[in-house]
């Protein structure tokens, strides 16, 4: 059997984290997006083809023409015209049956394998909100419909995007849909009508990455699971209470205080006296200075965030130099969710904390501070002292 993943969007509502790198090589726990979905798949696929568009070099050097010795192939999307051409563009290289799954969602193996057993099957999932997904209305074991962001759901069950279908489907003839794009829901529907659709509940979990915070919240859940492994070193004085992974050739310096679950890559420094606190992430190389907290953060690779910093609730990119005295506010004064202004929209976080999304390479002044839920894109720079409560683009 095959897998295709969806790699090919050009992950927008992610900037400006992605606008360096693929969304699918944002890093978890030890791996990527894209290696934590090819690892549930080993065992059940032979082959995984991987649809791509833009900064497919990335992906391709990284996870190469195999993995842990699945096949890898590439497709290119050659133009961005939505999820039913991206599936067209690995049509030639499919044979028989074959699983679908968008390649910035998290799945567990033995969900997909509850797919196996049909002849054409999605992955579906029970939530409270239906009216906000793709909700399918069923009857016994099969769809009758999905319907997308209905008004009044039919059902509490919305279609997750994992999908098992056959080469059938090809003799449906995609047309532009409203939104001027091919739908992948197009085939669904098709079958349907022509074949039966059957479905299946997630017993395990779906970690969809479409917004900067559900990254916070998938490393936070993939987090909690980590098991001790440290090999750096951890001066005296140190207190650490929960589990921690420390790299190679990094150096926990006297004073600091981790508290939670946190990775740290190598070749860091951290300290002295630094407060690292919940679900953390710290990529290779990275320096945090003396009297520095951070909390529920990723820090991408080669970033330093010198002493007197505070950084809550928010992503770090790569190559980031933090001026002292920097701070990320998380909370608004009213206690309201935070609201991120993403593709000229003001999205909901849905979140009483959120930071901000710092792109890569940029510099903040000595004390820079940032209101919640704001962006700077990559390579800007900020006064010392500036205020920031706009994007910076």
């Amino acid at each position: 059997m095959q897998a295709v993943i969806l790699a090919s969007g050009n992950n927008s509502r992610l900037h400006p984290i992605t606008l360096a790198r693929p969304k699918a090589l944002l890093p978890l726990a030890n791996e990527t997006i894209i290696e934590h979905n090819l690892n549930q798949l080993l065992g059940i696929v032979k082959e995984a083809i991987v649809v791509v568009g833009n900064n497919r070099e990335q992906i391709i050097n990284i996870i190469g023409n195999s993995y842990k010795g699945l096949k890898i192939t590439y497709k290119v999307q050659k133009e961005n015209l939505g999820s039913g051409d991206a599936l067209l563009a690995a049509k030639d290289s499919l044979k028989g049956k074959f699983i679908v799954m968008n390649g910035d969602d998290l799945f567990h193996r033995k969900d997909i394998e509850k797919l196996l057993k049909h002849d054409f099957c999605l992955l579906a999932k029970q939530v409270s909100n239906p009216g906000l997904y793709g909700v399918i209305e069923v009857e016994k074991d099969k769809i009758l419909r999905l319907i997308e962001k209905p008004k009044v759901p039919p059902s509490n069950l919305i279609n997750t995007g994992l999908y098992l279908f056959d080469t059938r489907i090809f003799d449906y003839e995609l047309k532009i849909s409203p939104r001027g794009e091919y739908e992948i829901i197009d085939y669904v529907s098709y079958v349907i009508d022509k074949f039966g659709f059957n479905y299946e509940i997630i017993d395990n979990y779906w970690l969809p990455i479409n917004y900067p915070w559900q990254y916070l919240d998938a490393i936070e859940f993939l987090f909690s699971s980590i098991e001790q492994d440290v090999q750096g070193i951890i001066e005296e004085g140190v207190n650490i209470k929960g589990h921690l992974i420390l790299g190679k050739g990094s150096v926990i310096k006297s004073g600091v205080y981790i508290e939670g679950n946190v990775i740290i890559g190598s070749n860091c420094t951290i300290g002295p006296n630094a407060f690292i606190r919940g679900t953390t992430l710290i990529g290779d190389n990275v320096k945090i200075g003396n009297a520095v907290e951070i909390k529920n953060s990723v820090v991408l690779s080669g970033s330093s965030i010198g002493h007197l910093a505070y950084v809550g609730d928010s992503i770090i990119g790569r190559g980031v130099n933090f001026g002292a005295g920097t701070k990320i506010a998380n909370l608004r004064h009213g206690g309201e969710n935070v609201k991120v202004l993403i593709k000229e929209k003001l999205v909901d976080s849905g979140r009483k904390k959120f930071g901000a999304v710092i792109g890569d390479n940029a510099k903040l002044g000595v004390n820079t501070s940032i209101y919640p839920g704001r962006m700077i894109w990559p390579g800007l720079s900020t006064k010392p002292g500036e205020v920031v409560i706009k994007n910076l683009k």
